[in-house]
């Protein structure tokens, strides 16, 4: 990711909307104001941002309206939903069509930047499976995909060398000289809430394996040959439910 973040403010308040330009500008971000969600989706048609921050009550088109229309064209795309109102139907609804967070005004700025400087991170996976082969396959693919990999094919040393910022492990299940679910319960002792990923080929023949796991917090499981759209889907709503985290909204893990 550039170092420079794209940010759009999307606010029929105008000067709320200022004030959040401002003082984004002013940390360092370059930040974008549209005055409702028609404009915002003209805007987000011309250039690339990184991220939208949008009020939900707004005349002509609301928040989530704008979000349906817009994560249809570009899914990946961080939204951040603001309200002046602690609970509304159309909070609610936002939340679940996946927006990273619904925060009221006034603004947590402090919150904001924690955010901002998560999203400007490189996303890093480590992927522990005794197959070298598969190791690099994989790792090559997503390298391409935009992520920091790396690869650990001796599973002994899996928790000494996952570093902090690494944020998803892809944890295969049957390896040669160690169980899996041992690890994982290391990885949980020492990263209680990182997100890790079960691969496996042995759908059946580990079905009570996969199980125990994710009443472990494995997020999910994944199955060889794995499809990369689909990885690619969980890894977007893993980050998406990372960055929620900071902004206070609890993560829960998908089964």
């Amino acid at each position: 990711m550039s170092d420079e973040l794209h940010i759009l403010i999307v606010d029929d308040d105008r000067r709320m909307a200022k004030t959040l330009k401002d003082i984004f500008n002013a940390k360092g971000y370059k930040a974008e104001v549209a005055y409702s969600g028609p404009e915002a989706l003209e805007k987000l048609a011309e250039v690339n941002f990184n991220c939208v921050l949008t009020d939900i009550k707004m005349p002509e088109m609301n928040g989530v309206d704008f979000y349906k229309i817009l994560k249809k064209d570009q899914p990946d795309i961080p939204v951040v939903m603001m309200t002046a109102y602690s609970t509304d139907k159309l909070t609610n609804k936002g939340l679940k069509e996946g927006a990273i967070a619904t925060l009221t005004k006034p603004l947590d700025i402090e919150a904001m930047l924690s955010f901002f400087s998560m999203l400007r991170k490189e996303r890093c996976i480590v992927i522990v499976d005794d197959n070298p082969q598969f190791c690099k396959t994989l790792g090559d693919i997503l390298q391409g995909r935009g992520f920091e990999v790396s690869q650990i094919t001796d599973p002994h040393d899996v928790v000494e060398r996952i570093r902090a910022e690494v944020q998803v492990v892809l944890l295969d299940l049957k390896l040669n000289s160690i169980n899996g679910l041992d690890i994982l319960r290391e990885i949980r002792r020492k990263h209680p809430y990182l997100p890790v990923i079960l691969v496996t080929g042995y759908r059946e023949e580990l079905a009570s394996v996969i199980n125990e796991a994710l009443k472990m917090d494995a997020y999910t499981c994944l199955y060889k040959p794995i499809q990369i759209e689909e990885l690619i889907e969980v890894l977007r709503k893993v980050h998406h439910q990372e960055l929620g985290r900071v902004l206070g909204r609890p993560v829960r893990a998908r089964r």
